[in-house]
């Protein structure tokens, strides 16, 4: 158990998920939180990461840094995106069994489940028939994760749990429009919408400043080089919107508008993650009567042989199959693409059309998952959609202040 004097690393910090549970953890009296940016210290850097181990010695690791984007950009950078999160998964879960982490929280996503689980997804669907094309590269990392945490338990005897959210939004959310995903793509594009009609010239202005549009090698064509912000050209700003589907007071998404997605709260994820990581143990998801007093509790590097079977649960026959040990994290709820987008109209004011573009990928056509599992470990969700949405472009409309 941590207590309150516990040091917890929160890899990934300043991010949506990571800034939630690092306030999660502060308002629950836990101050003895270590967090680094990009910048301070890159994941990705096997020697950098053991120098920061070595250094800060935490008790605890939540592993929320991870390389992100939507369709669009899980097309465009598909070897980034196995080969970036691979290599920081890699670095932090090996230092953290090597420097003796007590509890590690792996977060991943369910897009590591088929493109055609049966719905809602349960945590046995995984690995069951292939992957999603367009995020394939993203989703085999993830399963790699979470296979890494529920092999280093049964080798080593730690105790690394994984949960799997389901899409998540809120406050510091990623509204890029190269990469961002769904709900603050569609958010912003709605919003740019609005203000093109109304020649609100000032306010677009200042939301290309503080998000700019770096363009790739496509936009670039269209628009020369350099990034779009609000000192460009206005015939400029509006080529670039236009690439991104953002006219005067119409809005072109990508798909159809009928897949059905389900969405969790930013701050529910959080508390969901918190709720685990102080709450629940390796040997809780399990079941404790197949998880030995002799392999449970050896977390620390050198406490089992690795050349002795003995303590290690993959080599005890009687313990039989152990996978899918994951936590899916989410509501149990879904709404179609289209319905979203008139919810995220509705919050933003907006009167004019949103158009679909059939030629282009929907995804995956359904992503529910069960959320069983979690109810039974003493978890439910709080924020429901429409409350949500209201409270997602609150918070943009702040950030532009």
């Amino acid at each position: 158990m941590l207590d309150k004097n516990s040091k917890i690393y929160i890899a990934g910090h300043r991010g949506l998920v990571g800034s939630a549970i690092w306030n999660n953890l502060k308002q629950r009296g836990y101050h003895q939180l270590v967090g680094r940016s990009h910048q301070e210290l890159d994941l990705t850097d096997q020697y950098a990461v053991e120098k920061f181990f070595d250094e800060e010695r935490p008790d605890a690791v939540v592993l929320a840094a991870a390389f992100v984007g939507g369709i669009m950009a899980n097309s465009l950078y598909r070897a980034d995106f196995i080969m970036q999160n691979m290599k920081m998964q890699c670095n932090v879960i090996s230092n953290a069994y090597s420097h003796g982490v007590k509890k590690l929280l792996f977060l991943g996503s369910t897009c590591i489940y088929p493109k055609n689980a049966p719905q809602p997804m349960a945590e046995d669907a995984l690995l069951t028939s292939p992957l999603e094309y367009t995020n394939e590269e993203y989703a085999i990392a993830k399963i790699a994760g979470l296979k890494m945490c529920e092999s280093y338990n049964l080798q080593y005897g730690t105790n690394y749990i994984a949960v799997m959210p389901t899409n998540l939004y809120g406050p510091n959310d990623n509204f890029h429009l190269e990469n961002s995903h769904v709900m603050p793509a569609m958010m912003r594009k709605i919003y740019l919408a609005k203000l093109i009609h109304e020649q609100a010239w000032k306010e677009i202005e200042t939301d290309m400043n503080k998000r700019p549009i770096n363009p790739d090698e496509k936009l670039k064509t269209l628009i020369g080089e350099g990034n779009v912000d609000g000192n460009s050209p206005r015939e400029r700003i509006l080529k670039a919107l236009e690439f991104y589907g953002i006219y005067d007071n119409k809005v072109v998404l990508w798909g159809t508008g009928s897949p059905l997605r389900e969405f969790l709260w930013s701050e529910d994820m959080a508390d969901a993650s918190v709720h685990v990581l102080l709450n629940v143990d390796f040997k809780d998801i399990i079941g404790i009567e197949k998880y030995s007093s002799v392999f449970y509790g050896a977390s620390t590097k050198g406490s089992v042989d690795r050349n002795n079977s003995e303590g290690r649960g993959g080599a005890i026959p009687s313990l039989g199959e152990i996978r899918n040990c994951h936590i899916n994290v989410g509501t149990g709820k879904e709404l179609t693409i289209r319905a979203l987008s008139e919810l995220v109209a509705q919050a933003v004011g907006f009167t004019g059309t949103i158009e679909f573009d059939a030629s282009k990928p929907d995804g995956t056509p359904r992503k529910l998952i069960n959320v069983d599992k979690l109810h039974s470990l003493g978890w439910t969700h709080q924020v429901e959609i429409e409350e949500g949405v209201e409270r997602l472009f609150h918070w943009y409309q702040d950030s532009l202040k």
